[in-house]
């Protein structure tokens, strides 16, 4: 049974440098979202959800900048955008105008990723693969994907039915048949098309083998470049709200060892009094079922949150324990996690142990 998830948000908005507030209520954990090509709030939620406050969003991704502002959660519950109950009639739940925010799903959380204009797009070939990512492991009953035809612009023309053409599609597919992840499951579903150039738009229907559940993903692409590889499926807790500034600590790596692990740290923001810090986990040679990161430091510090870890601190050592569902790691698997400190940042002598 699907968790829903509640966030609550609350934005101010200064005229030097907008800013907005917010505070996640509960950690997401619904279904998933099409990584590759990137739909259009995972691709926001991937390129600026460590700095979402950046004000140079606005000039460099300013379809991002305009989702940001409008509904924060839209990209927070990037995994979320669906529709309950539509039983296989899309066209009659979603009017024309409204496929990328699923017809207005979930109280106009999503209706900024219907707002034309110049979306961030990811560049393809005439062949390239949709990858779809299900967190909740509940596979498809089917999966469609749709290409709009030749002449569509989605910088000036909203999106409707018509403007698309199926052009893929795979029917019903476990979760056991899906490429196995330790958070999740995802799927390649392959596209093959022939002449085509220039701006266009993926649609992508996902029926979840659960419920009468359906998502709806809206991906930008760019006929004629090379295929770009998707991101890694970013953590599903997101921080609290520090200001953002680019970082300067390089990263700090312990090599692996065998049936072990390492981390590798990097400062992401810092501020007066505080500072964000993400560190990767990689297993080693063999299988961990679980995994421990200590960060020493010169002086003591504390922490003021943790998001995919439990971390306390002890000393001058702050201890990073896996949470639930991110211990176990195939052998050279990898998961992230991340914490806001407080003081002064500095660079930690890093040092990862595992059970296997």
């Amino acid at each position: 049974m699907k968790r829903r998830v509640l966030f609550s948000a609350v934005a101010g908005a200064l005229l030097a440098g907008l800013t907005v507030l917010f505070a996640p209520v509960s950690p997401a954990n619904a279904h998933g979202n099409v990584t590759g090509p990137a739909s259009r709030n995972y691709g926001c939620y991937e390129r600026w959800g460590s700095k979402f406050q950046d004000p140079t969003m606005a000039t460099e991704d300013p379809m991002c900048w305009q989702a940001w502002q409008a509904n924060p959660n839209a990209m927070w519950n990037w995994n979320g955008l669906f529709r309950e109950g539509v039983a296989g009639n899309h066209q009659g739940a979603i009017p024309d105008g409204q496929l990328c925010s699923a017809g207005h799903t979930e109280s106009g959380r999503y209706n900024a990723m219907d707002v034309v204009g110049d979306w961030k797009a990811t560049n393809v070939g005439n062949s390239f693969n949709v990858k779809l990512f299900d967190g909740a492991r509940h596979g498809a009953d089917y999966i469609w994907v749709y290409v709009t035809k030749p002449g569509f612009n989605p910088v000036t023309t909203a999106l409707k039915w018509s403007d698309l053409t199926k052009v893929s599609e795979i029917g019903n597919t476990p979760a056991a048949q899906w490429t196995q992840r330790s958070d999740g499951v995802e799927i390649d579903i392959p596209v093959s098309l022939s002449g085509r150039s220039g701006r266009a738009m993926v649609y992508t229907i996902w029926q979840a083998s659960h419920l009468d559940q359906s998502y709806y993903f809206c991906s930008d692409v760019n006929f004629g470049g090379t295929t770009t590889t998707p991101p890694t499926t970013p953590p599903t807790t997101p921080p609290t709200t520090p200001p953002t500034t680019p970082p300067t600590t390089p990263p700090t790596t312990t090599p692996p060892a065998s049936g072990a692990c390492s981390a590798t740290y990097a400062l992401t923001s810092q501020w007066s009094g505080g500072y964000q810090a993400e560190v990767k986990v990689t297993a080693g040679t063999a299988a961990i079922k679980s995994w421990t990161v200590n960060l020493a430091y010169g002086s003591a510090t504390t922490v003021q949150q943790s998001w995919n870890s439990t971390v306390t601190a002890s000393g001058n050592t702050l201890v990073a324990k896996n949470a639930t569902y991110n211990g176990a790691l195939s052998a050279g698997g990898t998961t992230s996690f991340g914490f806001i400190g407080n003081g002064t940042a500095a660079t930690p002598t890093v040092t990862c142990t595992a059970t296997t």
